[in-house]
C-alpha cells in the first residue's frame, strides 16, 4: 500500500513526458575523443579519392604535399628566380614601395631643409676645386673628401652594371637609363625613385644584345677590373691619410652642405647594394655556387665591384639564345 501511494506522488509531481533512463556505460559517439583527422572527408578538402585506410591515406597524402610544396620552394631557388618575382606573382607588393616612397621624401626634406650649411662659399670653392675649375692656388684639398669626390663617380657605373643586364623592369615599362643618367649628378638619390617603381621580372635579353652597346661595356670583365681597380686606389688614398685629415673631414661634413650631402649619399650607394648584388646573382642561377660573396657584398664599393668581377656572363645562360625569342 506504501509503495503504490509512493507511485501515485510521483505520478503527480513529475511530467508525464518525463521518463527515467539508464545511465550508458560508455560516453556517446559525439563525446568519444576522436582524431579530428579521422572524421574528415578528404574529397571535400582536396577533392581527394578516398581510400579504405582513411586515415593513413590522408596523412600519406598531406605530406607528400608538404614535401612537393618544399621541393618546389628549393628548386625555385636553385633556379635562381630572381628577386621579387614571386611576390609578383602573389600580386604587386604595394606596401615596399610605399614605404621606401615614404623614406625617400622624408630623406629628400631632410636634404634640403635640416643639413649643415654653415659654409656655402668654401662648398663653392670645394666644388671649383674639384672640376678643376681653379688651378694651383697652393691650398691643399683634404684627401678623404678628393678620395669620396671619386668613389662617388665610379658609383653610378656598379648600379649601371647590376640594373641594366637584369634590374631592368618588365612589368612597369620604366626605362632605367634616365634615372642612371640622373644618378650622376645626384646619386643615389636619383636612383631611389626607380626602386620605388621597380617591378620584376626583368625583361629577356636576347643572344644578339650581348654583342651590342651597352651590354658589351656592362658584361666585360675588362670594365669589371677597371672598376675595382679604380675604387680601390680611390679607398687606399684615403686610407693612407693621417688622423688629422680624417678629423679634418668629420669637421667638414659637420658644417659643409656639400660634403654632408655627399657622404650620405655614399652610405645609401652602399646600403642599396647587397640587394641588387643577389638580384643578379639570382637572374643568372648563381646563387648556390657564388653564395660566399654576398658577405663581401656588404663591404662598401669593393664587394660589389668584385662580384662584378667573378660573376657569370649572361651568354653562358641556357635560357639566353635567340630561338627562345624567335618561339615568342
Amino acid at each position: 500500500m506504501a509503495s503504490s501511494s509512493q507511485s501515485l506522488l510521483l505520478s503527480l509531481t513529475l511530467p508525464s513526458s518525463f521518463h527515467f533512463k539508464p545511465r550508458p556505460r560508455h560516453p556517446p559517439l559525439a563525446f568519444q575523443r576522436t582524431n579530428p583527422l579521422l572524421t574528415l572527408n578528404p574529397r571535400t578538402i582536396l577533392g581527394l579519392e578516398p581510400h579504405t585506410d582513411h586515415h593513413h591515406s590522408f596523412a600519406r597524402r598531406g605530406l607528400h604535399l608538404i614535401r612537393c610544396s618544399s621541393i618546389e620552394r628549393q628548386s625555385n631557388e636553385g633556379e635562381g628566380k630572381p628577386v621579387g618575382e614571386e611576390r609578383s606573382e602573389r600580386g604587386n607588393d604595394w606596401t615596399t614601395s610605399v614605404l621606401l616612397f615614404g623614406f625617400w621624401a622624408g630623406l629628400m626634406y631632410y636634404v634640403f631643409q635640416l643639413t649643415p650649411n654653415q659654409t656655402p662659399v668654401r662648398d663653392e670653392y670645394f666644388l671649383q676645386k674639384l672640376v678643376y675649375l681653379k688651378g694651383d692656388d697652393g691650398f691643399r684639398m683634404n684627401e678623404v673628401l678628393v678620395a669620396e669626390w671619386y668613389i662617388m663617380g665610379v658609383w653610378p657605373l656598379i648600379y649601371s652594371m647590376l640594373l641594366i643586364p637584369t634590374g631592368r623592369s618588365s612589368q612597369s615599362k620604366i626605362p632605367i637609363w634616365p634615372f642612371l643618367v640622373l644618378s650622376l649628378i645626384g646619386g643615389c638619390y636619383a636612383l631611389i625613385p626607380y626602386f620605388v617603381l621597380w617591378k620584376p621580372p626583368p625583361p629577356p635579353v636576347e643572344e644578339d644584345e650581348l654583342g651590342k652597346w651597352p651590354l658589351n661595356f656592362l658584361e666585360s670583365k675588362i670594365t669589371a677590373a677597371v672598376t675595382l681597380v679604380a675604387g680601390l686606389g680611390c679607398i687606399v688614398y684615403a686610407g693612407l691619410a693621417n688622423e688629422d685629415v680624417w678629423k679634418e673631414f668629420y669637421q667638414y661634413f659637420r658644417e659643409s652642405k656639400f660634403i654632408h650631402i655627399m657622404s650620405i649619399d655614399f652610405l645609401l650607394f652602399t646600403t642599396f647594394s647587397p640587394f641588387w648584388v643577389y638580384n643578379d646573382m639570382a637572374a643568372r642561377k648563381w646563387v648556390r655556387k657564388g653564395s660566399w660573396l654576398l658577405p663581401f657584398a656588404l663591404v662598401p664599393f669593393v664587394g660589389p665591384a668584385l662580384y662584378l668581377l667573378l660573376r657569370p656572363s649572361l651568354s653562358a645562360l641556357p635560357t639566353i639564345s635567340s630561338a627562345a625569342t624567335e618561339t615568342e
